[in-house]
């Protein structure tokens, strides 16, 4: 990933606006923490690239997320590094990182907590269950039922848990990443759009090409037990995570290329090929990406390309195909490229 270095002029358009220009000082310390924050993602992608070969794309919207304070679902049959991939990003950073197996008779209290009482202080209370943590890997989140989906809605927003009138907050950083399997749906329950709303990505796993599966079997065939899972260390700590956050807001977005989110948006909510738009979640959510994605290819100011890129992975769980068009077979991937294409790109 090429970085500017810190003397960089270039960390947003020479066409710029007089009004939106930052001054020098300014300028140079954001030049400098977007090369510190580069340098931090490549060494993030270097430790994982130890034990997982391929996923690039899932592996730098999964960062991006990060960076973006956003939580992210993982889709893939299974056996293709969902959970390694999770378990991998979280020994990056020096955080508590906590695996929730979810399952049909998993109740609510096994993820947020419950109040118990204390014997021999003749007191209740409460006791935090393993949802207070910085990073949450929860495998298999559509095995759960309603009530247990429902127990993460107010935690994955608002990052903070209700119970018996009192609010306990979770400390930042937070980040939620759950996988679930598209193939088999027996003993699974449909994530309601309230909750699919409140992850900003949507990635899908695939399957590695011939030459990364031979890559793979050539890395594992002297090392049966992951070995070298044991020497992935942390980069990056959550103070620094939290720090890049903000350089990620710094990042510099033309007004123009706002309103081109939101036309693209816009245009999910007036389409007969969709019977369910996207919410003003998912504009926010397209131009945070955009401003992480920009700044992990090495840029302090947002293009198009960023835009376009981040658009399918932010709208993919968001958005309802027409009866008619799901009946005639059309992908919601063909529906989105075609609503980018009828928007005019920016000069």
């Amino acid at each position: 990933m090429p970085i500017e270095n810190e003397n960089s002029k270039n960390i947003h358009p020479q066409n710029e606006e007089p009004e939106a220009k930052i001054n020098a000082s300014s300028q140079n310390q954001l030049s400098a923490e977007a090369f510190e924050a580069g340098l931090a993602i490549n060494k993030i992608k270097q430790e994982i690239a130890k034990v997982v070969v391929g996923q690039d794309d899932v592996i730098d919207f999964m960062i991006a997320a990060l960076l973006t304070d956003g939580h992210v679902l993982l889709e893939g049959v299974p056996g293709i590094a969902k959970t390694l991939v999770s378990k991998l990003l979280a020994k990056c950073i020096s955080v508590d990182f906590t695996r929730i197996q979810f399952t049909p008779d998993l109740m609510p209290t096994d993820i947020i907590g419950t109040t118990v009482f204390d014997m021999k202080r003749s007191e209740f209370h409460y006791k935090k269950g393993p949802i207070f943590s910085n990073l949450v890997l929860i495998d298999e989140i559509n095995r759960a039922p309603a009530k247990t989906q429902a127990a993460l809605m107010e935690v994955m927003e608002e990052k903070q848990v209700s119970v018996d009138g009192k609010t306990h907050p979770i400390s930042a950083p937070f980040f939620v990443i759950a996988t679930q399997n598209p193939v088999e749906q027996e003993g699974t329950y449909k994530l309601p759009e309230a909750q699919l709303d409140r992850f900003i990505f949507k990635l899908v796993a695939t399957y590695p090409d011939l030459d990364d599966e031979e890559k793979m079997l050539m890395r594992f065939k002297d090392d049966f037990y992951s070995i070298r899972e044991e020497k992935i260390s942390p980069v990056l700590s959550g103070e620094e995570l939290i720090k890049f956050r903000k350089v990620v807001e710094q990042i510099f977005i033309k007004d123009d290329l706002v309103r081109y989110i939101a036309q693209i948006v816009d245009r999910t909510r007036n389409n007969s090929d969709l019977y369910l738009g996207a919410s003003p979640r998912a504009s926010l959510s397209i131009l945070k990406a955009s401003k992480a994605l920009a700044l992990m290819s090495g840029r302090g100011f947002v293009t198009p390309d960023d835009i376009k890129k981040a658009t399918f992975p932010v709208l993919n769980h968001r958005l309802i195909l027409s009866y008619e068009r799901e009946i005639e077979g059309v992908e919601l991937k063909e529906v989105i490229e075609s609503l980018i294409r009828k928007v005019e790109v920016p000069k």
